[in-house]
């Protein structure tokens, strides 16, 4: 039997729902502005009260890097959105929303920004989780030239780009992921204590020079060739084959291995099932006529000018023995893909 008389109290952003039987509701998830909604609200419950127009700039920052960060969650990742009712999700927010209130600084705003989103993407509580948390509390403290910094030894100390075939391409990618860098990089002692101290690497003793490194995994864009006999004379059985041999970039009428480090060489050594005693010729060709550390400079120098003073300011400050914690190398993943666009996935590094 149905009452004719029934009331209801609807409280606010609630709706009101009347029906003679069973009523279901479905809901898939949070819409895009509830999830706003929701990130505002963390920030009004947690940032500390300001007064007069400090209150009011605070206010508006907030809500600028909030929808920043949710316009390029939903592109990326848009599951993500349904994370906002989580503790741990809401208080990686906060943080950005507090720094961001903070400072202003729009340089810091994207690249904590980039932080979160790839921190949203991360379903579960492990270790490149917890390395992203520890990031967005780490960004904050470093300058523009820190930043710089991390950004430069990451690159040149843990990665390789496998698609650099000649001089052109090694410019053009130094053109997009070292350029944006280099001009900012700083010699002083306290800019890398100071990363020491933020818990983002370590100085060690000695050191290397960058030339040494690019010479390592460039190595074959640094190549004096050889004669082709060579390869008869050392008995390569498989001859001049084209998988392995080439022009060599630097004089065109000598050859070179195909490969840019020992590493690739030894990955199509398997790929062609080269017997091993090719394999032990073919490495011992590899390092022949390999340019010296200063040949290396040079060559850097001719294929792009700027190199000429990242080179000396690598020599002349703790770079060349700094190493990387997982945060440091997760802010300087995070920076180069800030400036320069899309990047590996951190993963590889952080697993």
């Amino acid at each position: 039997m149905l009452s004719k008389d029934q009331e209801q109290n609807v409280g606010v952003r609630s709706s009101a729902i009347q029906a003679g039987g069973n009523v279901t509701i479905s809901k898939t998830g949070l819409t895009y502005a509830e999830v706003r909604d929701v990130a505002l609200d963390v920030f009004r419950a947690n940032f500390y009260e300001l007064a007069g127009v400090a209150k009011e700039t605070a206010k508006a920052r907030a809500e600028e890097i909030t929808e920043s960060f949710l316009s390029k969650l939903q592109k990326e990742y848009p599951p993500g959105l349904q994370k906002s009712n989580d503790p741990d999700f809401q208080y990686s927010l906060f943080t950005v929303q507090k720094e961001y209130a903070r400072s202003g600084d729009k340089e810091l705003g994207d690249l904590l920004v980039d932080l979160l989103v790839d921190r949203s993407k991360q379903g579960q509580r492990d270790i490149l989780q917890i390395v992203l948390n520890e990031s967005l509390n780490t960004a904050p403290k470093l300058t523009e030239t820190q930043l710089a910094a991390l950004s430069i030894i990451f690159l040149l100390r843990y990665t390789q780009n496998l698609s650099v075939g000649n001089h052109q391409m090694l410019g053009e990618y130094l053109d997009k992921f070292v350029a944006p860098f280099a001009s900012k990089i700083v010699t002083n002692l306290a800019c890398y204590q100071h990363l020491e101290f933020c818990g983002c690497g370590s100085t060690g003793f000695g050191g290397r020079s960058l030339e040494s490194i690019l010479g390592e995994t460039y190595q074959g864009q640094f190549l004096k060739g050889f004669e082709q006999k060579e390869l008869m004379d050392r008995g390569v059985s498989i001859g001049p084959d084209p998988r392995f041999f080439m022009p060599c970039l630097n004089d065109p009428s000598k050859v070179q291995i195909r490969a840019n480090s020992k590493h690739v060489l030894n990955k199509a050594f398997e790929e062609h099932s080269v017997t091993p005693e090719d394999r032990a010729k073919i490495t011992a060709l590899f390092d022949l006529g390999k340019m010296s550390d200063a040949q290396i400079r040079d060559k850097c120098i001719e294929i792009r000018s700027y190199m000429s003073g990242l080179l000396e300011a690598w020599s002349g400050s703790a770079m060349k023995s700094f190493t990387l914690t997982s945060v440091g190398i997760a802010i300087g993943h995070a920076n180069i893909k800030r400036l320069a666009g899309e990047f590996a996935n951190l993963s590889i590094w952080i697993n």
